[in-house]
């Protein structure tokens, strides 16, 4: 008589809940010991928007430091761009316990009415936490409720220069990380010129990669 293992998916499936992909800078947050502490399987990758991915859930973490730099310079507002081309975003401020929330280098009703801001300007989710553990605790939750499958990171940048998109654009390509791509804007200046140019002016900046590099354009305009 064959033996059925039925216990095998609901444990495939409870493996596959308990992953959260993790952008390469947080790898020295004490979030990410707290979630391995917790049973979590990090993966980490180079994510455009994010912190966080939990399936289609992008989160991004901010200390209250963190936020009120990130709102003086203004680049929370692309930020919070970025976030919502997810349908479900979530920011979240730690350290209420561990910083004074209204003081520093914002005064406080201008970091309250960002606050604001943030929820009904922008519709951005925010949760609070008291510290990294917390910040933790909250993610495994997060985790754990029931929704879609695969984190999408297709999510890009909000571009401000044309080199920007340019850069975007070769960084789609296998092996191509954002010093080759920077290199190759510097040397040939637009993207036209780097699809023009011969594998022997690729292999000056990419090497073995050249070869590879050169063959999917040649079939992308094959295909066009």
């Amino acid at each position: 008589m064959p033996f059925f293992d039925i216990f095998s998916k609901k444990k495939t499936k409870e493996k596959e809940s308990l992953r959260i992909v993790v952008d390469n800078r947080e790898k020295n947050s004490l979030v990410i010991s707290e979630l391995m502490n917790l049973g979590f399987e990090i993966e980490y990758k180079q994510l455009p928007v994010a912190d966080y991915l939990i399936r289609d859930i992008a989160v991004e973490r901010k200390t209250i430091n963190d936020l009120k730099s990130s709102i003086i310079n203004k680049r929370i507002i692309s930020q919070l761009l970025e976030l919502k081309q997810y349908k479900q975003n979530i920011l979240i401020v730690e350290g209420v316990l561990e910083e004074d929330m209204y003081r520093g280098i914002l005064h406080e009703n201008a970091f309250r009415g960002f606050l604001i801001s943030i929820c009904l300007d922008y519709g951005v989710q925010m949760i609070f936490t008291q510290d990294a553990k917390d910040t933790a605790k909250y993610l495994a939750v997060l985790a754990k409720r029931k929704g879609k499958k695969e984190p999408s990171i297709r999510a890009s940048k909000i571009f401000r220069t044309e080199e920007e998109r340019v850069q975007f654009i070769l960084e789609g390509f296998p092996n191509i990380g954002p010093v080759s791509a920077k290199k190759l804007i510097k040397k040939f200046g637009s993207l036209k010129t780097i699809m023009n140019a011969s594998g022997d002016e690729l292999e000056v900046i990419l090497g073995k990669r050249a070869k590879e590099f050169r063959e999917l354009i040649d079939k992308m305009i094959e295909i066009k």
